[in-house]
């Protein structure tokens, strides 16, 4: 197990800065996942590190060594590729060896790795199959034992479940999670897939324009977002802009366009805001309390999702000339009570407790 610091990384390309100064500390065993959108430099940073790009600035060190100069095949980096980069000529064995092979390695020393490899990965039955006869998930995790058979510092994965299934990736998603852990190693696992960090990762590394923008646990990216951004790329919420009344006693009283609503914080009366509630904080029906926000609003659709059913609520607001739809989201469990009908007015409540405080973000 290794840390890996990185400080003041930079990137460009011309003009464009893909990666601006960025920090990130991960520590030794610790499964960190690089989330973002397209385009926000994950997939550069993972190169970055394997040496694959060079950079244009900063240090990467791994257990105090600087590695920024070193090329690749001096970093003893594990690195799974998107398409998992296997010989399709070559048997399951002879893809994990040849890496070890070009190490150098005696004979007997690259059948023993081979071999633990494979068991680590529950495949040793198939060391003689074909890469071409194997299924996806299992081409994964050869992929998987082949970075591991190098016993590297640390294991880089750019998107390796992307091209799998939906039911196969859920499955393998905990199986990789399970495989490194048990390997003891340290990983960096690059996704675009909000559901796949959460499930995967003990930190989150949120990224944005080049940097981080929240590196946090699962829980705490999902239910404290620290941005809106933060807010909008993980998780639904319903969303209302509006302006500071009062506030005292670590709580704020907004102005909203579908009435007032409370919020814990301590923002100067007059500030533009935005308040969000997720949809599980939302209860339909029944009583409310004095610490609870309250709307009553008719429901427009509802979307049944097996185990959870969501109901969307709208109500327009006007600005000057223009009419701005809002959109309310309230998560139900899909068994407690019959779908209710579209246009039945309902009354929605959630805990002052669970709103979530934003100042407005400046127009561009």
């Amino acid at each position: 197990m290794s840390t890996l610091e990185l400080t003041g990384v930079s990137k460009r390309y011309g003009s464009q800065a893909v990666l601006d100064r960025l920090d990130l500390r991960v520590e030794s065993g610790e499964f960190i996942s690089l989330l973002g959108p397209s385009g926000c430099g994950k997939t550069t940073l993972l190169r970055l590190i394997a040496g694959l790009t060079p950079s244009d600035g900063g240090q990467i060190t791994v257990d105090g060594q600087d590695l920024t100069a070193l090329p690749a095949h001096r970093r003893n980096i594990g690195v799974v590729f998107q398409n998992y980069a296997l010989f399709p000529h070559l048997t399951v064995g002879e893809n994990i060896a040849f890496g070890l092979k070009a190490g150098g390695l005696p004979r007997g020393e690259i059948a023993g790795r081979v071999r633990e490899a494979l068991q680590s990965v529950k495949l040793a039955a198939l060391t003689d199959r074909p890469i071409s006869a194997l299924s996806g998930g299992q081409q994964q995790r050869v992929a998987v034992a082949r970075a591991l058979a190098t016993r590297p510092r640390l294991v880089l994965l750019d998107e390796p479940l992307s091209a799998l299934d939906r039911k196969l990736r859920e499955h393998m998603q905990i199986e990789l999670r399970r495989m490194l852990r048990d390997a003891g190693m340290t990983a960096i696992f690059v996704t675009h897939d909000q559901e796949e960090a959460l499930v995967m990762s003990d930190r989150i590394a949120l990224m944005n324009r080049g940097l981080i923008e929240q590196l946090d646990a699962p829980q705490a990216i999902y239910a404290k977002p620290r941005s809106l951004f933060a807010l909008n790329f993980v998780g639904l919420s319903s969303q209302f802009a509006g302006t500071v009344l009062a506030a005292a006693d670590g709580q704020v009283r907004v102005a909203t366009p579908v009435g007032e609503i409370c919020a814990p914080g301590s923002l100067l009366p007059g500030s533009s805001v935005t308040l969000a509630v997720r949809p599980e904080a939302m209860r339909v029906g029944g009583s409310a309390t004095a610490s609870d926000n309250q709307l009553s609003l008719p429901l427009s659709d509802t979307v049944y999702l097996g185990a959870r059913r969501l109901l969307y609520f709208h109500s327009a607001a006007a600005h000057g000339e223009d009419i701005e739809a809002l959109q309310i989201i309230a998560e139900l469990p899909a068994q407690d009570q019959a779908a209710p009908h579209i246009g039945e007015r309902l009354q929605l409540s959630w805990s002052v407790a669970d709103t979530l405080l934003f100042p407005a973000t400046p127009q561009a």
